[in-house]
């Protein structure tokens, strides 16, 4: 009597493991799966490419301002007026190259010391105090007069989202790291490959 309810234990518990392994091993296939999907790494390469690129340009026209909110925070003046005159171009320009696909994954691991240097500097924010730091300083320039303002906690969770975004491009993206070819381009020798495709077996048949 003893060995059987052994013995059923143990069949409990394999039973059980056996459950575990199957639902880590679905879960695994199904995240695999999703970020592995075309559309999925080419959305994430078009948000935060649309997000750095408006970033950029509402920075560029006012950098005096720009570098004067940098100035309120923990950089150096040397290193706050470099970052407010290097920053917005590289915004810009990266926003650019994801938006249109040019050498993603390169993009997506240049962006993320940016993305962590944001998230340091909300976080310094939050830190210091609401009442010093009521909103995110010329997050977005000039275009913060159509958007408006957003608060330090909103803009850390824009930087959190945007770091999740940017390493599904990097890790996720089938192509390599030199691919010079922009999504639309690509969308459509895929569909000539697919159109010969389906010519030539219709010749076939």
């Amino acid at each position: 009597m003893v060995a059987v309810e052994l013995h059923n234990v143990v069949s409990v518990r394999e039973v059980e493991e056996m459950k575990g392994k199957h639902w880590s091993r679905c879960l695994v296939a199904v995240t695999g799966a999703l970020f592995d999907s075309y559309s999925v790494v080419v959305g994430s390469a078009i948000i935060v490419g649309l997000t750095l690129l408006v970033s950029g340009t509402g920075k560029l026209p006012g950098q005096t301002e720009f570098v004067d909110a940098l100035l309120r925070s923990f950089w150096t003046p040397t290193v706050a007026y470099f970052i407010g005159y290097c920053l917005p171009w590289l915004e810009a320009v990266f926003g650019v190259f994801l938006l249109l696909g040019l050498f993603p994954r390169i993009v997506a691991a240049l962006c993320l010391p940016l993305i962590v240097g944001f998230i340091a500097n909300n976080s310094w924010a939050l830190i210091s105090g609401v009442e010093k730091f009521p909103e995110c300083a010329y997050c977005f320039g000039i275009w913060e007069e159509f958007l408006g303002t957003i608060s330090p906690l909103g803009a850390l969770v824009i930087d959190i989202v945007l770091l999740c975004l940017a390493l599904i491009v990097l890790l996720f993206h089938r192509e390599r790291f030199l691919t010079f070819q922009p999504w639309f381009i690509r969308r459509k020798r895929r569909g000539e490959h697919y159109e010969s495709t389906s010519r030539s077996d219709k010749m076939a048949t």
